[in-house]
């Protein structure tokens, strides 16, 4: 029974939820997104976008805005069917929502099929209830495509991941049309660099970098 409660104790500190400690500084939070540190998006180029859901966005901002061609990851939600949804409503599992990452990208630069590949490094494509420590449908992960050749790529991705025997169970990761995005709020934005020690302490605790170093052999 002690175990069993420790255990417990340990899930509610690392599971990602907005902690006590973010509460507290979620106002300040709000007034400091961080916007001088996004790449600009040089005159002439056109960006493109691409919908991720790997778990806990905090944990899937970083991997893509430190690559050659992208300009911003930004944590919402999508593919529920509330309006306008809030933190608190997706964390509940009742909207339909997933916490994801919504890609702006130059095409020049990085391809789709090579945000795949980052996409699967972060991820756990084999777990059909969350990902890691976060539980439930709003943290399962998914690809949402934007058109068709987006969703031709995802699925012959998806198809390459399943043979290449990295996973002995099935690759359940689902390939979805786009709806709605909806941004999340403020202060989850960037939130690996406006609170890296909560968001390294999550991440360590979670179970994701020891996965992604034991399948792949890279944390990052």
């Amino acid at each position: 029974m002690i175990r069993l409660m420790i255990v417990a104790v340990l899930l509610s500190v690392v599971a990602c939820k907005k902690s006590n400690e973010v509460a507290a500084t979620e106002t300040k939070m709000e007034t400091a997104k961080s916007d001088d540190s996004k790449k600009v998006i040089p005159a002439g180029v056109k960006p493109d976008t691409a919908i991720f859901a790997g778990g806990c966005f905090w944990c899937m901002e970083g991997p893509f805005e430190k690559l050659d061609g992208v300009f911003d990851a930004i944590s919402g939600y999508t593919g529920g069917h509330k309006l306008n949804p809030t933190y608190g409503e997706v964390g509940s599992g009742t909207t339909g929502h997933r916490e994801s990452v919504e890609i702006i990208y130059d095409p020049a630069k990085i391809s789709y099929e090579q945000l795949l590949n980052v996409f699967w490094r972060q991820i756990d494509p084999t777990d059909d209830g969350g990902q890691f420590v976060d539980r439930g449908f709003q943290y399962t992960s998914a690809v949402f495509y934007l058109n068709e050749s987006q969703k031709n790529a995802a699925e012959k991705s998806k198809d390459e991941l399943s043979k290449s025997g990295k996973f002995t169970s099935p690759v359940v990761t689902p390939i979805l049309p786009a709806s709605t995005y909806y941004p999340a709020e403020d202060y989850h934005q960037d939130f690996y660099k406006k609170d890296p020690e909560h968001y390294h302490r999550y991440r360590s605790g979670s179970g994701r970098d020891q996965f992604i170093e034991k399948t792949w052999g890279s944390a990052h």
